[in-house]
């Protein structure tokens, strides 16, 4: 039987959870091969394939609110997720139902049991699993308008890479996840480009040269046109507080620029809304769909993604970020020297996983150590999780001074102590959370707030 052994919503999440043993397994075939037997329903959908390093969420994010204001009907399917497994597969920003849920996982199980008998590529790791239920999800029970489809990892290989889109973004490319996409930027930006499809444009956040000269080169072999950010369009920061930025943003398919306001903070988001409207321009100029400016500046003025700079807690200052890879950190570093009054006093709260470059990320947290009282370090409950004497080495070996060292056994109880302690303060002192979104998502778990949207 299909349904066998899962009954309850808990049971079929726990059976998908359970193929993480499988771990990564590059390639297309297994998705191919399940999707081969349910009649491809991937191609009845229109896809906006979103790749990049960092700034993934936020550009689909973006991209998903722009066109529910302007009346599509749109579908989400991003990763990982802060609190609910559900807010990976979205329509028009609600979570899929958990009957449809354990409908679909139900289904996903016979077609996974089915490749790993007959297919001879072996079973499918839980990350394909959850590429085919979104597939299922948007194909054949909600069918949206347009399918906003960020990647796991990299690209090239990676299961979402199964769908032919009507646009592609590339958000930027940076050096993460190298012990899969390789060792140099280069490398990594040959992978993110293998989503590149034959006479679809591409729109692109990246400006190094050499990682321009790689995507260009994988869009002239397609025949499709790759429209670059400082060229083809362009944004500007115009004035920036906390939780809020305007911006300027240009482009060749528009006569005239435009002004816009961002809930989010960073110069990294400016680039973000950009990207997402070069792709809105494309859309509007190309394939008949129909913006209004308003219902454009209403999306982005709308747009949240948790865990990227999010204040939860005004008084006392605490601000979440999941600053979890070097340029993610150089990020955060830029936002908070222009973000902070003189008067600040900032103290981090940090965790990451042990597989990342901490020593380079401790470095270019740096940026920020005239500011900086203390570096807490800490680790939190994560199979990869980097224990706080792995973080303390990596931050001296980032040179930091041990002095402003700290390491902390238990961050909950450091959280209710701070949030008690500095309730009646002055203001001066800001917390910063940082490193994994994982960790930023236990974390989150201890304010009182609403999860709207996630993903790395």
């Amino acid at each position: 039987m299909i349904a066998e052994g899962l009954a309850t919503y808990e049971e079929a999440i726990d059976w998908l959870h359970g193929l993480l043993r499988f771990g990564q397994k590059p390639g297309l075939e297994r998705m191919q091969w399940m999707l081969e037997q349910v009649g491809h329903p991937e191609r009845r959908l229109a896809f906006i394939h979103v790749a990049g390093t960092n700034g993934k969420g936020s550009t689909c994010s973006y991209l998903s609110q722009m066109l529910i204001e302007a009346g599509y009907s749109v579908g989400m399917f991003t990763s990982p997720y802060l609190i609910d497994f559900r807010e990976r597969i979205r329509y028009n920003g609600a979570m899929i139902p958990e009957a449809d849920l354990v409908e679909l996982i139900r289904e996903a199980k016979h077609l996974a049991e089915r490749c790993e008998a007959e297919s001879g590529h072996g079973s499918p790791t839980e990350f394909e699993v959850i590429t085919l239920i979104a597939i299922l999800y948007f194909a054949n029970v909600t069918r949206p308008a347009v399918v906003i489809w960020e990647t796991g990892l990299g690209g090239r290989l990676d299961s979402t890479n199964v769908v032919l889109p009507i646009a592609t973004v590339i958000t930027n490319v940076g050096m993460d996840h190298m012990d899969v996409l390789g060792n140099s930027l280069i490398d990594i930006a040959r992978e993110k480009a293998g989503i590149i499809k034959p006479g679809v444009p591409v729109i692109t956040g990246e400006r190094r040269a050499e990682v321009l000269a790689v995507l260009q080169e994988a869009a002239d072999k397609s025949r499709s046109t790759l429209y670059r950010i400082g060229s083809q369009f362009d944004v500007e920061q115009l004035q920036e507080s906390v939780g809020e930025q305007t911006i300027r943003y240009r482009s060749l398919l528009r006569r005239e620029e435009a002004e816009y306001r961002l809930a989010m903070n960073g110069p990294h988001q400016a680039v973000n809304a950009a990207v997402s409207l070069m792709t809105i321009d494309i859309l509007r100029n190309f394939l008949s769909y129909l913006l209004e400016e308003e219902e454009i500046a209403r999306g982005l003025q709308q747009t949240r993604w948790p865990g990227r700079l999010e204040v939860v807690s005004p008084r006392p200052m605490v601000m979440l970020d999941g600053a979890h890879n070097q340029e993610g950190i150089e990020a955060l570093v830029t936002s908070l020297q222009r973000l902070t009054p003189p008067e600040a006093r900032l103290h981090v709260l940090f965790s990451g996983l042990a597989d990342k470059p901490l020593a380079s990320m401790a470095e270019a947290l740096r940026g920020l150590q005239t500011k900086v009282e203390t570096v807490r370090l800490t680790t939190f409950d994560f199979p990869r999780a980097a224990t706080a004497g792995h973080l303390q080495e990596a931050f001296l070996a980032g040179g930091w001074e041990s002095a402003r060292l700290e390491l902390i056994s238990d961050w909950r109880q450091f959280l209710a102590s701070w949030v008690k302690d500095n309730r009646t303060a002055n203001g001066d002192d800001w917390l910063v959370v940082c490193g994994s979104l994982y960790f930023i998502a236990q974390v989150r778990t201890f304010f009182p707030t609403t999860v709207e949207e996630v993903g790395e």
